[in-house]
């Protein structure tokens, strides 16, 4: 399903997903983002973001 089948989608919104937490705890084995691990988000015909976790 995709979001623009039941909202209009304007210029600059920003579309914001995630999971719930303790996701990667209940997993096993349990999965963590850890600092060096790399995480993409591609939107097609506008590009790809590419963040770095990293530690505080």
């Amino acid at each position: 399903m995709f979001i623009s089948s039941f909202n209009t989608l304007y210029p600059g919104e920003v579309i914001v997903t995630g999971s719930p937490e303790g996701v990667g705890l209940k997993r096993n084995p349990q999965v963590f983002m850890r600092p060096g691990d790399t995480v993409e988000v591609e939107v097609s015909q506008i590009g790809v973001l590419t963040n770095k976790i990293k530690a505080e």
